[in-house]
């Protein structure tokens, strides 16, 4: 009888950035790592764009370890667009050469390991970067559009509206034949919101930017949707007419706290998706699904205003923390 001799896999390195301690932008590392193997029901993706969103800095600062645990040191983001490298057991070789969008708990890498279930097929037409950038905020605007529900012919007020989630609210609101008010911090952003279809800008740096929003409306929007959240979104109660939606999803300076009292007293009903936990996983590839197929139909199109070197992961979290993105911001993995 002949022995058979199973030799180790060869140990490769790929490039990634790491976070070995929590802090500020600096302790994002770029670092060799040993190269992921996919174990059964599980591909290989090589990565070309990895997603960034406002989250991924928080959770580099030490913030959510209640909701989204992480254990040091670990290769941050949640994921972005490529194509499958290597299958395991039990996984169909054919999407070996596909390109994919992954959705899973790293991101900021060469190459990523993800189940079968978290993975999508990119339609013909749409670009890997236009899939990564919808990755996350396609699939929160799309939830949103869909808790607040905008109405032919009514005003729909959205805050922090050229960031990566407001832009695409921006157009689903127009899309659904609503009239836009769009609120941001600068002249670049707002004529970004413009450009997408806002029907009245404000900057809500000014202390009357409410007033204008309520004489624009006539009153107030029947619909806000606050990606603010902190002092701004709280206020942005008062931009809600009598009756309306109040969304609040933002949590650059923590979240809203509008008073209840007061909401119940104007009728207005106010929806924090953000308390009720993440979708499920069935939930987020339908909506995930559909934000692919709209940008494939030219109905969605992510405003992708920044792209960086993967090695400069931490100047895309300086820019976001610092609110100097206007935009989606992507890091373009470089081979």
């Amino acid at each position: 009888m002949v022995a058979t001799l199973l030799l180790p896999r060869k140990v490769l390195l790929m490039r990634a950035v790491q976070v070995a301690r929590f802090g500020g932008p600096e302790v994002l590392s770029y670092v060799n790592l040993p190269d992921p193997a996919p174990g059964p029901g599980q591909v290989v993706v090589t990565m070309a764009v990895a997603d960034v969103i406002f989250l991924d800095t928080l959770l580099r600062a030490g913030w959510g370890q209640d909701f989204f645990p992480r254990t040091l040191p670990y290769v941050p983001g949640g994921g972005g667009a490529g194509v499958v490298r290597e299958t395991g057991k039990g996984v169909d070789p054919a999407w070996v050469g596909r390109r994919v969008v992954v959705r899973t708990d790293t991101g900021y890498a060469e190459r990523v390991v993800a189940n079968l279930g978290e993975i999508m097929p990119v339609p013909d037409g749409v670009a890997t970067e236009v899939a990564a950038a919808l990755l996350h905020d396609g699939v929160t605007a799309l939830s949103l559009d869909q808790l607040g529900a905008p109405k032919e012919g009514e005003w729909v007020l959205v805050s922090a509206a050229a960031g990566g989630a407001g832009s695409l609210l921006v157009q689903l609101a127009v899309d659904a034949g609503a009239r836009v008010v769009a609120a941001a911090s600068s002249d670049t952003k707002l004529a970004l919101a413009r450009e997408l279809g806002a029907e009245v800008t404000v900057d809500y740096a000014r202390p009357d930017w409410i007033a204008r929003v309520r004489e624009a409306t006539g009153g107030g929007a029947a619909l806000v949707y606050d990606g603010a959240g902190g002092s701004l979104g709280t206020a942005a109660l008062e931009a809600v007419a009598d009756g309306g939606r109040f969304v609040t999803y933002g949590t650059a300076d923590g979240f809203a706290t509008p008073d209840p009292e007061r909401a119940g007293r104007r009728g207005i009903r106010v929806i924090t998706p953000l308390v009720d936990g993440p979708p499920s996983q069935q939930r987020v590839r339908e909506l995930l699904d559909l934000a692919l197929r709209r940008a494939a139909q030219g109905r969605l199109r992510p405003a992708i205003g920044a792209t960086y070197p993967l090695k400069q992961a931490a100047d895309a979290h300086r820019a976001l923390a610092e609110r100097a993105t206007v935009g989606k911001s992507l890091l373009v993995v470089e081979r």
